[in-house]
């Protein structure tokens, strides 16, 4: 790609400071992890909503807000000690293709990570590259599906190796490893991953917003769009490109002229 128009980099560092306030949470998932203080609380709820950010935005924040209040005060308790019983009041749980099903398995994967696996963060860093996460993201699905299960629920955790976005653990990935001035991100795995590493949540409107940017060209927002979209970010900054999806995600929302 050729040298990023300086005019350009001026206009989305702009939109990342428009965007990258508290208030964006007040509209989003990530306040869903923010709604705790142990390491462990925010990785398990911001796994989980991140599973389920997908379709209406105030569909996604009922659920995950009505998920972990039966889960009760801590989500990490809950997963390592909660019995049939308990998980019972949980239930029925859907969210568009996300059932009970799926959510029983991903509570013993969970439990089985941080019991067998020194958490989610070991597994993370078990294959995380130099300029990249999307071999690590692989590698957690690996684990993640090492148990006995249904078929249907691989579909909720996306895999880069088979040429997906994967942008729900992407941004699950920006959440906890970017820790910014606002205090946004929450940064809880700050310092052992580093942002530079990180690519940015592609979907269908951050993909359109950078395709009329001249950011992105392919038409598919795919793995091969991901790889595309990040060498561009990386050109804007180098050591933490995705601060660009809140630019990508504000004009997108605002609807600016382009």
């Amino acid at each position: 790609m050729a040298d990023i128009d300086p005019i350009l980099r001026e206009f989305l560092d702009q939109k990342v400071f428009e965007y990258q306030r508290p208030e964006f949470l007040e509209l989003d998932p990530l306040q869903i992890p923010h709604r705790y203080e142990q390491r462990e609380d925010q990785e398990i709820s911001g796994f989980l909503t991140a599973t389920i950010s997908w379709g209406n935005r105030k569909s996604i924040l009922n659920n995950a807000k009505q998920l972990m209040n039966r889960m009760g005060a801590s989500p990490y308790d809950f997963i390592m000690s909660a019995t049939p019983d308990q998980r019972a009041p949980l239930f029925p749980f859907v969210h568009r293709t996300f059932n009970e099903t799926d959510l029983n398995y991903f509570f013993e994967a969970l439990r089985n990570i941080y019991e067998n696996h020194e958490g989610m963060l070991s597994v993370f860093l078990e294959k995380a590259e130099q300029k990249s996460l999307q071999p690590a993201i692989s590698h957690f699905k690996k684990v993640f599906f090492e148990l006995p299960h249904e078929t249907r629920s691989e579909k909720h955790v996306s895999d880069p190796a088979k040429g997906s976005a994967a942008k729900r653990l992407n941004m699950m990935l920006r959440w906890f490893v970017r820790k910014d001035v606002p205090g946004v991100d929450l940064g809880i795995w700050h310092g052992l991953l580093h942002p530079r590493q990180l690519s940015c949540p592609l979907d269908v409107h951050s993909g359109n917003v950078a395709r009329k940017l001249g950011l992105l060209h392919r038409l598919q927002n795919d793995g091969k769009a991901l790889v595309e979209l990040d060498d561009a970010l990386r050109e804007l900054d180098p050591e933490d490109p995705v601060k660009y999806d809140f630019a990508l995600f504000g004009i997108g929302a605002s609807k600016t002229d382009l």
